[in-house]
């Protein structure tokens, strides 16, 4: 073992448990960096808090990708490739990691990555409950203290040699590959591959609301971005309408009409999703107030409306049948009663 005080970092000891091979890779922005990580209490038992070997899952995070661990980018920034190595870190270091352990403990339990997701800078999340949902988390948060982390560095991979998430992207760089989601959604849409294409709209949504996070609501920059986030959510009903999720068409387009009521193809796509689920009343609404915002779809509609008229015939056409042969069945079954008692 070899005690070593890190340099230029203070409130940090380490000690190097096992070494690595060659030399300290290369860790730049957008480098993903893959270890295994073990969290203790800076008690005689060394109790562990968390142990991502146990999970049997190793930790990955991106250089410079605003974790909100960050002192985890700089112990990492010392070790080699295979290097174990034990770090004491004040609680200067340690404030954030109930929050962290919290994100990767839900991780675990296969709880979705959107509600958990920690690669996103601020601060506000940790107030938002009191308490975390773990005991142990809660009384860490309470009285924050020093912790040890023993870290395996398993591997580096540069910007270029990984296929890299939305997640892992600079908010420039989600800008850019917005377009390039856009396009290749539309593609799958033209060539029936429907739920494909919605991945790649959703995709585009994450990467534009990530960005729109950070400018303020309601100004021009953030209505630029909305406009572009409202265009993929409709593109993305479209996909919805073809897979017959019309509830969900529904909603989503509620919500944009909601907050932009001039928007006409929301209303549009609501209308053929209120038609596909009977709801007549809703569907000539919507289809009416199209009309209202664009009288250049007279046309279309006029055949929307055509076809939500014959198919209300046809549905009620079935609903007298069905409710006529109840009534019959109903009707012989008093008869045979009375026949009975008689």
């Amino acid at each position: 073992m070899e005690d070593s005080m890190m340099l230029g970092v203070e409130g940090i000891k380490k000690t190097i448990l096992h070494g690595g091979s060659g030399e300290i890779p290369r860790f730049v922005t957008g480098s993903k960096v893959t270890f295994h990580f073990r969290t203790q209490l800076c008690n005689d038992e060394r109790t562990v808090i968390d142990d991502s070997k146990k999970v049997g899952m190793p930790m990955e995070i991106v250089i410079g990708n605003m974790f909100k661990l960050d002192v985890w980018e700089t112990l990492l920034a010392s070790m080699r490739i295979g290097e174990v190595a034990e770090f004491w870190c004040d609680i200067t270091h340690t404030g954030l990691y109930p929050m962290v352990a919290k994100s990767l403990r839900r991780i675990a339990e296969g709880k979705d990555p959107v509600d958990w997701h920690i690669h996103t800078c601020g601060m506000a999340n940790m107030f938002a409950y009191h308490t975390l949902g773990y005991e142990d988390l809660d009384e860490l948060q309470k009285e924050p203290q020093p912790l040890y982390f023993v870290l395996e560095l398993l591997k580096v991979d540069q910007p270029s040699e990984y296929d890299r998430e939305s997640w892992a992207l600079s908010d420039a760089e989600r800008l850019k590959a917005v377009p390039v989601l856009h396009g290749q959604g539309n593609k799958l849409y033209k060539t029936g591959r429907y739920e494909e294409a919605t991945h790649k709209y959703k995709e585009a949504i994450v990467c534009i609301k990530n960005v729109q996070s950070k400018e303020k609501a309601w100004e021009a920059p953030w209505l630029k971005l909305e406009k572009m986030a409202n265009t993929l959510t409709l593109n993305y009903c479209q996909c919805l309408l073809r897979m017959e999720e019309y509830y969900e068409v529904i909603e989503h387009t509620s919500d944009i009409i909601n907050q932009h009521p001039g928007t006409m193809k929301a209303f549009y796509l609501r209308g053929k999703a209120h038609m596909e689920v009977w709801n007549e009343a809703e569907a000539k609404a919507d289809f009416e107030r199209v009309l209202d915002l664009d009288p250049g779809m007279r046309k279309a509609i006029r055949k929307e409306l055509a076809v939500l008229s014959m198919r209300m015939e046809e549905k009620n056409e079935e609903d007298r049948h069905k409710y006529k042969g109840m009534f019959d069945s109903q009707n012989q079954k008093s008869t045979a009663s009375l026949e009975q008692e008689s």
